[in-house]
């Protein structure tokens, strides 16, 4: 790193860091803030999870306090525990809590803020809440309500933008939404065409049309969706650009008329219309094309008379390189680290000031450009049923340790729950390096040491994802993981399967040393006459002259690679005079391997085998009578089981089966892919279907996702109604020939 980036690279506890706090207020313009305009000394914050704690640690490093907002499901999380004082605003369904505006603003009265900070989701986008706050004398962290009202309503903004000069993609943006006028506009614009809600964002609602035959489903899904996440569904269509990248430029004005932009990040690497990994500066990209795209989201600023953190999110077509207006986001975006990491400034304090009334401490020639930037989005979720969210405990959790390069923002800790109720995101993972090449190896290291066991996650996709030639060339783009999803799904052939196989069997093998190890170490440290018959088996000498004690373990490979099941893996483990195991697998005992394992406290091993000497973290844990065992050495992450020694009667014996040997259910089931809320069921009990027909609509984290009929066939055993809960796994209908 140059010397220059070095003294820009502050730590947050930094004398010049908090030099340049104190010294905000005023900027090199010479314009002052408002010395009358009273002081944020307390914040509410709307929202819950990571980025209630990411402001929260702004706001503490500022000397404000900090009321945190809850429902009952995240009475115990992270960010209520964070904050200097919490309020209860109602029940888990987000509609009754975290949208619940009035309640949110008498918790702000009631404790004394004057302030509320949105957050980013739930309402930091309502016109109608930030018009609450003020009308209650409450100050919001955000932009005027007129640039919300205005960028809040798409169809309206694409009018505003419009008559600005900045670039439109073709489409339907009025008002009308007969259903009958808007599939005849999407005719006129002319298939493929893209669904998309009037409001929020996040990806929630957006449909792509191929043909009119798919219109009226996608269209009345949509509305559904974006009803239920954003309390409007209102739509409006857009011609559907076919290689896209998305890309956004991160805007920032004060009270005072002056408005900058901090750059662009490019967030084109999407599943399920989400984003997934983001970086800034955007790849590939020309200086001339850099500052036209500024400029153009700082002309759309400037349009709505805007102030405080906003973004405007642009569409790039890959073929003829012009770029279109999408939207305009008026908050603070869940990817803002990654610009943060690359301008050196704390975007929260920026927000924070602006709403105290202070100038924009820089000038855009000021604004500096310093490295690269990537996050990666953490979520629970079963990446090989299409990325359909997970929920569970968070029986092992393990972030990377941050540093001045490397922030873990989340807002879940060890043993909280991944709920069905909200968002599944875990963390976003947030590197930085001098370029981008050295901030790819650094996410690359950093998700191969990120331990998360309990729930289903992305986290081996996203190392696919960082290692694929396409994406370490920066050649990316809105479909990337379609395009290439026969490298990133591929299943394994018959050499890569004994390559897979052989890494699992060393992985068991080196669990089965350390579970060893640490069983020992523990019998060691337990007081005398406690020591059950186990510790025989660690006697030295042995307790039989000329004999070694043998102990055979077995275990259940997961191999999410292969859909067969999982694979029986049975050790032999005989303990050595010299503290060393021996182990041997196979029927034959074709796979041998002496082990040597130091156990280093809590769930680190350091182990020696082939004269490899490496560390190993384990995570063990218990569900549903079966002992869950992970396992992280070098790259390689692999996921054990083990059935608990249960010695069940005949009739007992169906009554206590695990999940996974209950999960097919009676022949023809059809088992619910995630856990979620029935919204509506399409067919009777007893109707004939055809293979691909809608069967059912569930909702998990306001995403929808249509349940269809596998194969041709009668419909029974239809139990669940609209409104029901149903747990991942549970029997939905069965099919009958």
């Amino acid at each position: 790193m140059s010397l220059m980036a070095s003294t820009l690279r502050r730590k947050p506890n930094d004398r010049s860091f908090i030099l340049q706090s104190r010294l905000f207020s005023v900027s090199k313009s010479g314009c002052k803030s408002d010395d009358k305009q009273q002081r944020i000394e307390k914040i509410l914050i709307a929202n819950r999870g990571e980025i209630a704690c990411r402001i929260m640690r702004t706001a503490k490093r500022l000397g404000i306090r900090t009321v945190a907002v809850y429902s009952d499901a995240d009475r115990d999380s992270l960010h209520v525990k964070s904050a200097d004082e919490a309020i209860r605003i109602g029940p888990p369904p987000a509609r009754l809590s975290y949208l619940n505006g009035s309640s949110i603003v008498d918790a702000a009265i009631r404790t004394g803020a004057q302030a509320i900070h949105p957050g980013y989701g739930f309402l930091s986008e309502s016109a109608d809440f930030a018009l609450l706050c003020g009308d209650k004398g409450l100050t919001f962290i955000g932009p005027p309500v007129s640039a919300i009202r205005d960028m809040g309503d798409k169809s309206a903004s694409k009018r505003i933008m419009g008559a600005a000069g900045v670039p439109l993609v073709p489409g339907y943006h009025g008002n009308e939404q007969d259903i009958d006028l808007m599939k005849s506009e999407a005719a006129k614009i002319g298939y493929p065409i893209l669904i998309k809600p009037t409001h929020g964002g996040g990806g929630k609602g957006m449909r792509i049309v191929q043909s009119p035959n798919d219109f009226v489903d996608s269209f009345l899904g949509a509305q559904r969706e974006a009803a239920a996440s954003f309390g409007i569904n209102t739509i409006l269509l857009e011609k559907y650009i076919t290689q896209p990248r998305h890309i956004e430029v991160q805007i920032f004005g004060d009270k005072y008329g002056k408005v900058l932009h901090l750059y662009e990040r490019d967030c084109s690497v999407q599943r399920r219309h989400q984003k997934i990994i983001e970086e800034a500066p955007a790849p590939n990209v020309t200086h001339d094309f850099r500052a036209l795209l500024g400029q153009a989201a700082v002309s759309a600023a400037k349009a709505v008379s805007y102030h405080n953190a906003g973004t405007v999110e642009f569409i790039v077509d890959t073929v003829s390189d012009q770029f279109y207006f999408m939207e305009m986001n008026t908050r603070l975006q869940v990817e803002h680290p990654v610009t943060e990491m690359i301008v050196d400034q704390d975007l929260v304090e920026w927000q924070i000031r602006v709403a105290n009334g202070e100038p924009l401490p820089l000038s855009q020639s000021e604004v500096p450009l310093l490295g690269h930037a990537f996050e990666a989005r953490i979520y629970a979720e079963n990446v090989p049923k299409g990325f359909l969210p997970a929920t569970g405990v968070l029986h092992h959790y393990h972030p990377v340790p941050v540093s001045s390069t490397v922030r873990v923002e989340t807002g879940v800790e060890q043993g909280d729950t991944v709920s069905m109720h909200y968002d599944p995101m875990i963390a976003k993972l947030v590197v930085w390096g001098e370029n981008r090449a050295a901030a790819l190896v650094k996410l690359k290291n950093c998700l191969s040491n990120f331990e998360v066991a309990g729930v289903p996650t992305n986290i081996n996709f996203l190392q696919k994802l960082a290692k694929h030639r396409a994406f370490e060339s920066g050649d990316v783009e809105t479909h990337f993981i379609e395009q290439h999803k026969d490298e990133l799904f591929v299943k394994p052939s018959q050499s890569v399967s004994a390559e897979m196989n052989s890494a699992a069997r060393l992985s068991a093998t080196l669990v089965a040393a350390c579970i060893f190890e640490k069983e020992k170490s523990t019998l060691k440290e337990s007081p005398p006459g406690n020591h059950c018959l186990l510790s025989i088996w660690y006697t030295d000498p042995p307790f039989r002259v000329h004999h070694h004690a043998r102990r055979i373990m077995e275990f259940e490979w997961e191999n999410e690679h292969d859909d067969s099941g999982s694979k029986l893996l049975t050790l032999t483990v005989t303990y050595q005079a010299d503290g060393n195991y021996l182990i041997e697998m196979g029927e034959d005992g074709s796979y041998i391997s002496e082990v040597k394992a130091t156990y280093l406290g809590e769930h680190k091993f350091r182990v020696e085998f082939d004269g490899v000497s490496t560390d190993v973290h384990l995570a063990v844990y218990n569900k549903d009578r079966i002992k869950h065992i992970h396992a992280w050495h070098g790259l390689h992450h692999h996921h054990f089981k083990q059935k608990l020694g249960l010695e069940l009667s005949d009739e007992d014996e169906t009554q206590h089966k695990t999940s996974f040997e209950t999960a097919t259910g009676p022949p023809g089931s059809v088992l619910s892919p995630m856990a979620g809320l029935v919204v509506k069921v399409l067919v009777n009990d007893g109707t004939k279907v055809e293979e691909g027909q809608p069967i059912l609509v569930l909702e998990a984290m306001k995403m929808e996702h249509v349940v269809k009929a596998p194969t041709t066939g009668v419909v029974h055993g239809l139990q669940v109604t609209a409104g029901q809960q149903v747990s991942d796994g549970s029997v939905l209908f069965r099919l009958q020939g």
